[in-house]
């Protein structure tokens, strides 16, 4: 795809009207609701794709093609395939799209989830886009934290929607506004993918990419600025967003230009430690407040794992290992009846 084929398309959010075309929102709330109102169940049935067209495709072919592209439509025909159905594909099949919004996928969430599926099997169909060039293949639109769990716990097959986007700039929107509502898209997506965006020449500057993706320029040139930071240090931020927006993130980013990677890092683990607020991290970045480094050892021991601890789907904390014999455990925000049962439960452990 040309990069202006791929600007072209990206508009910001309009003030929509009934008589506008439907966003890719729009369209996977369409395909959500072929689905619920499918056969009875909540769920139409799944089937393995064949490559052979049955003897109904008369009826398939017969069905509401208003908006639909002519390489979808020639798809789904030839598989006999109706919009919004569930259907098992192999995993091997299944590939990342160019356009995926999200870059980081963090280990210990996606062995979690592995668990969970091995245990109680998919719950949720993700949907892809057919590879119309390379037949047989497709492009994940919206669920690719569950292909890699499903990959994680050894299954072979996967429940998918196929769904009517082109690969490029309606993808990658979906998928972006599908992220923000989950609250699961982060600054450091943001600076790696704009970034290659504009490295791709995509867009000609970041001010163009603002107003194609309808943000204050502001907005974009903070995650721009995040995205010159080595990704080994946003992977320490990434697995704690509740501590590193992107106010945060821009300070560390700062700090970094100035310090380099490892004193960024003991900054980080610092900011977790005592819990340090946006502004005391803008003043040791300024030189207003010191990092206190010459204090610490300069063999600190950083820890070998770290597990985040939620409750009810929000972080409180984190369990981490230290060597061979030393664990520490953080936990905030609990209710008092919830602290004492962990607490008595602690010691009935260590009895």
């Amino acid at each position: 795809m040309k990069p202006s084929q791929f600007a072209k398309g990206f508009q910001a959010r309009p003030d929509t009207t009934s008589s506008e075309k439907r966003t890719a929102l729009d369209r996977l709330n369409a395909i959500d609701g072929l689905v619920k109102n499918g056969p009875k169940g909540n769920e139409v049935p799944s089937r393995p794709m064949s490559s052979v067209m049955p003897q109904g495709v008369a009826e398939v072919d017969m069905i509401d093609s208003v908006d639909e592209s002519a390489a979808y439509r020639a798809w789904r025909l030839e598989h006999a395939y109706r919009p919004g159905q569930v259907i098992d594909l192999a995993l091997k099949t299944i590939k990342p799209s160019p356009f995926n919004p999200r870059h980081f996928y963090l280990k210990a969430s996606i062995a979690e989830l592995a668990v969970n599926l091995a245990k109680q099997g998919q719950q949720q169909a993700i949907h892809v886009i057919p590879d119309y060039d390379n037949p047989g293949t497709y492009f994940v639109s919206d669920g690719g934290r569950r292909v890699r769990a499903l990959k994680e716990a050894n299954k072979e097959s996967v429940k998918a929607i196929v769904i009517d986007l082109p690969i490029g700039i309606e993808s990658y929107k979906l998928g972006y506004d599908l992220n923000v509502q989950r609250d699961s898209q982060t600054v450091f997506d943001n600076a790696i993918v704009w970034k290659r965006f504009l490295d791709d020449r995509h867009f000609q500057s970041q001010k163009e990419l603002a107003e194609h993706l309808g943000l204050d320029e502001s907005t974009v040139a903070v995650a721009l600025s995040i995205a010159k930071l080595p990704e080994a240090v946003m992977h320490e931020m990434v697995a704690r967003t509740d501590r590193f927006g992107s106010n945060m993130a821009y300070q560390v980013g700062r700090y970094h230009t100035a310090r380099g990677a490892d004193a960024t890092l003991r900054l980080i683990n610092k900011i977790l430690s005592d819990d340090l607020s946006t502004r005391q991290v803008a003043d040791i970045v300024k030189g207003r407040a010191s990092a206190q480094e010459s204090t610490k050892p300069a063999g600190r021991q950083r820890y070998a794992q770290r597990l985040e601890i939620k409750l009810e789907g929000v972080s409180v904390g984190d369990l981490k290992s230290y060597g061979d014999d030393r664990i520490e455990l953080r936990l905030k925000g609990l209710t008092r009846e919830k602290r004492d049962d962990i607490l008595r439960q602690i010691e009935k452990m260590l009895k």
